[in-house]
This record gives structure tokens, C-alpha cells and sequence, in this order.
């Protein structure tokens, strides 16, 4: 069946328009809160969010929803999505909700959803909560309703886990570290773990009123961060999104240093102790070639997925792999979380500085990315990309690149857009392969 509501992580939109309204946020409580009772037990959901002004609006409408269906809520208030993720499995409960739009701006909001695992829902899951989203379901007796109740040391209990990630005898003493945290979720926690582990920590994106989230601060806009490291003659960087599972790293000398970079660091790490698992690391294939030419330098593999966060897990749980993430800054390590974790990655960077004892700079920047172009192309209707004129341009864009570089085109799964994106080591070669795909995908769809 086609999906109405689930998209590629949960259910997301613009707050009061479309499907994220007060209204869908209490019949997806219903619905999962229906489909997640199983046994005789008392059931029990964990609802955390962000900052965003229509939290409260659709904790409040989730609460009623899974109220009423007879389960008991509780309420962590704002936390990152890998804490709600930690304390769903924690906590024994039979369902997590992480209220959150992640990078959007504040008029976005979503619902991400964790099985008693911790981790993200299957599309089988998902599937069938969708489909008794347009069904009567049955409310609770009125002896059975649901109760809900607030947690204090939510975040304590996350910063704890956390901090374990790291040695005991580990300590990041005498660093100075600019935390970024987007005015999001991790605006309280973020900072403590690192100030608890030793570090002297300036604090920025840690004044959310609602409206600020995301709002030129944060892992996607990172000239605030980059401008406070060179002010205060930071060692490092540390930018978290909005649900802080996405993490961005800045050097001394406000150099970015991407997720492909922070999966080369922390793969080859912990391939030189012995605990890389899978024998490589698993990524999307917007990951730069350079990426893949350093492990294979070092005997391992990178495994491609699809774009998606989700896609990355499931081949990591499916061939053993305990490292993985995206370009953007996604950072899965099972080790130690179940769904991407900004803070936890971050702990991992700072962990690799302290034991290198040399500048950030000359510490993460473990590869020179191969040049690399993505252009998207707008198009109206149809489906260009099955177009012979298309198809044979592409086909001569992969033989000119064949052996020195790499061709990805793929259609938006949200909007009507095409892109494309190729890499390889002549820069001049990559940008003309891009516009004469580009090219050909408008004639196509005109």
C-alpha cells in the first residue's frame, strides 16, 4: 500500500498542515499504542522532543492518544532522539515517540516511533500502524485508562550513558571545545557530559525559546560555531542538529570536518584495537570516493547503502558492522546506541584528539575528498529518468568516469527532483558530466 503518513524517518510536515496536526498525533498514539500492547503486562510508552513551540501541542495530543488505548505515558520533556531511543529499551517500555523534525525549521515538526529494542520501527511496523490509522480504534475501559507522569533525571540518566562510552580513565582535561547545540535538544546535556569529563566547554545554540531551533546555528549552518572557535581559540568544534543524532565536527582552524572524515577516524580507530566489527564500515552512496580509497588503504571495506539513516542501520544489524553513518553527519555506532548519536560520535572525535596530542587539524583530516558535484534538476511531471536520450547520456557519463570517479542519480522520494552527482578526481571533468546529465534530464522532461 502506498504510505500517507510514514515517510522515510517517521512522520513529518508542517506543524498544523497536512498530517501533522494535534489530531494525527493522538490517532498515532491510538494506533501504536494498540498495535504495541502485547501480553497482560501494564503497558508503557516513552514520549521525549525538542524545542519546537508545538511540542507541548503534540506531546499533549500523543498523551491522549495512548492514554486512552490504556497505556502509561512517560513524559522525558526535551531530550536528544538517541536518548529516547536509550531509555524506550532502559526503561522496558513497549514503545518510544521522539517528537522532533530533526535539521527543519521550527514550523516543521515529526514523530519518530522505537520498538521496546530501541531501535527504529521495521516498514513492516510501520505499515501496519499506518493502515489502523484510518480504522475506529477501541478505547480502554474507563477502569483501564492510561496514566501519564513526568521524569526528572531523564537527562541524567542519558549523560550517564554517555559518559560510559568512553575508558573510565579517559579524561578530556585542558581541551577547549565549542558545543553547537542547534538552541535543540541537546541544550542542557551536551554540554554537562563534556564539562564532566574535564573539558572547558563555551556553550553556543543553548538558548531555545521555541522559534530558534536550527535557526543559523546547528550542524547545517555552521558559520556561528566556526566564527566562536577562532574567537576563543577553540581546539575543536562539536555541532549537533536539532535531535542531536547528527554530529559536525570544526578543527582550530574552523576547517569543517564532515561525517565521511568522522567515520574514517573512528573506523580506523577502532580497526587498529581490534574492535571494528564486519571488517569495514557501512555508509550511503553519496559518501566520498576518498572515503572508500583510505579503508580500502587499510584492508576494509565500505559498504554503500541508500540515502537514509535507516538504510545505513539495517546493513550494519544485517552483516555485523558496528560503524556507520552519513556524509551529512549521521553517526551510528551500535557499540553503544541504537540510532544515530551526535554526542556519543563527539566523545569518540575528542577521545582520538587526547590520545593523538596533536592539533585537530593534523588529527581528522584523514583524507583528501575526491571533487565531487551535486546539482538537483526540477521537473514537472513524468519520469525522465526513463528516457533513451537520458539513458544513453548517463551510460557515456559512467564509461567516461569508469575506474576514476562515480555517478549517483536518483529521484527525490519527496519532491519532483532529480539528482545528480558524480565525483572523480578531475574536478573540470566531474562539472561537465553533472550539467550535460543535468541537461538532458530538462529536454527530457519538458
Amino acid at each position: 500500500m502506498g504510505r500517507k503518513f510514514f515517510g522515510t524517518d517517521g512522520i513529518r510536515g508542517r506543524t498544523n498542515a497536512g498530517v501533522m496536526t494535534a489530531a494525527t498525533a493522538m490517532k498515532v498514539g491510538q494506533a501504536a499504542g494498540t498495535y504495541f500492547q502485547r501480553g497482560d503486562h501494564r503497558h508503557r510508552v516513552v514520549i521525549g522532543k525538542d524545542t519546537r513551540l508545538s511540542g507541548y501541542m503534540l506531546e499533549n495530543a500523543m498523551t491522549a492518544g495512548f492514554t486512552s488505548v490504556g497505556m502509561d505515558v512517560v513524559l522525558l520533556g526535551p531530550l536528544p532522539t538517541p536518548a529516547v531511543a536509550m531509555l524506550t529499551r532502559e526503561m522496558r517500555a513497549d514503545v518510544g515517540v521522539m517528537i522532533s523534525a530533526s535539521h527543519n525549521p521550527y514550523e516543521d515538526n515529526g514523530i519518530k516511533l522505537f520498538g521496546p529494542d530501541g531501535f527504529k520501527l521495521s516498514d513492516e511496523d510501520e505499515l501496519a500502524i499506518e493502515a489502523m490509522l484510518e480504522d475506529d480504534l477501541a478505547l480502554a475501559p474507563a477502569t483501564d485508562v492510561g496514566r501519564a507522569r513526568r521524569i526528572e533525571d531523564a537527562r541524567g540518566r542519558y549523560i550517564h550513558a554517555v559518559k560510559a562510552s568512553l575508558p573510565h580513565n579517559l579524561r578530556l582535561d585542558g581541551l577547549r571545545i565549542v558545543v553547537d547545540c542547534a538552541n535543540g535538544a541537546a541544550y542542557t546535556v551536551a554540554p554537562s557530559a563534556l564539562w564532566e569529563l574535564g573539558a572547558e566547554v563555551i556553550a553556543i545554540g543553548v538558548e531555545p525559546n521555541g522559534k530558534n531551533i536550527n535557526l543559523n546555528v546547528g550542524s547545517t549552518h555552521l558559520d556561528a560555531i566556526k566564527a566562536k572557535v577562532r574567537e576563543v581559540r577553540a581546539d575543536i568544534g562539536i555541532a549537533l542538529d536539532g535531535d542531536a543524532d547528527r554530529l559536525i565536527v570544526v578543527d582550530e582552524k574552523g576547517q569543517t570536518v564532515d561525517g565521511d572524515q568522522i567515520m574514517a577516524l573512528i573506523g580506523s580507530q577502532l580497526a587498529a584495537r581490534g574492535e571494528l566489527t564486519g571488517g569495514g564500515v557501512v555508509a550511503t552512496v553519496m559518501s566520498n570516493l576518498g572515503l572508500e580509497r583510505f579503508l580500502q588503504g587499510r584492508g576494509l571495506e565500505l559498504v554503500r547503502t541508500a540515502v537514509g539513516d535507516r538504510h545505513v542501520l539495517e546493513r550494519m544489524r544485517s552483516g555485523g558492522y558496528n560503524v556507520g553513518g552519513e556524509q551529512s553527519g549521521h553517526m551510528i555506532l551500535t557499540d553503544h546506541a541504537t540510532t544515530g548519536d551526535g554526542t556519543i560520535a563527539a566523545l569518540q572525535v575528542l577521545a582520538a584528539l587526547v590520545s593523538s596530542g596533536k592539533p585537530a587539524s593534523q588529527t581528522l583530516h584523514l583524507f583528501d575528498p575526491v571533487p565531487q558535484l551535486l546539482k538537483n534538476v526540477r521537473f514537472a511531471g513524468g519520469k525522465p529518468l526513463e528516457a533513451e536520450s537520458v539513458k544513453a547520456v548517463i551510460a557515456e557519463a559512467e564509461a567516461r568516469l569508469a575506474g576514476r570517479g562515480r555517478l549517483v542519480i536518483r529521484p527525490s522520494g519527496t519532491e519532483p527532483v532529480i539528482r545528480v552527482m558524480a565525483e572523480g578526481d578531475d574536478a573540470d571533468e566531474v562539472a561537465d558530466v553533472v550539467d550535460t546529465i543535468c541537461d538532458a534530464v530538462r529536454k527530457a522532461a519538458a
